[in-house]
């Protein structure tokens, strides 16, 4: 997994470049009640809006790490927000981007790297 500064994971799955938020921003935003999706066919560039996450402490945006084409979302999300905060890592993805080249990915922090971040 790869990890960017604003708290999102990043996985490779075949050609496709699954986005999530972290275990840390989970819990920084506390129960999340309400998620807004993209939708499937849209063209993203990198730090686009994409996502809004409303929890009983704030409202956040999650954005395009990077650029290409929403081909997935997590309906899931829209009838259990509180996922987010019970699997981040796992069940609780958001989209799937499908991109020209993975390559762009090796920018972005590792795990190590990320752990450090955050202190």
């Amino acid at each position: 997994m790869k990890y960017t500064e604003d708290h999102e994971w990043l996985r490779i799955e075949g050609d496709l470049v699954v986005v999530g938020i972290t275990e840390h921003a989970s819990e920084a935003l506390g129960d999340v009640v309400f998620v807004e999706l993209p939708e499937v066919e849209t063209m993203v560039a990198a730090g686009d809006e994409v996502v809004v996450i409303e929890s009983v402490k704030a409202a956040s945006d999650i954005s395009a790490p990077v650029e290409g084409e929403i081909v997935a979302v997590n309906e899931a999300l829209a009838d259990n927000p509180g996922l987010v905060n019970e699997d981040p890592l796992g069940e609780a993805w958001f989209f799937k981007l499908k991109v020209d080249d993975l390559s762009v990915l090796d920018g972005f922090m590792d795990e190590d790297a990320y752990k450090e971040m955050i202190g």
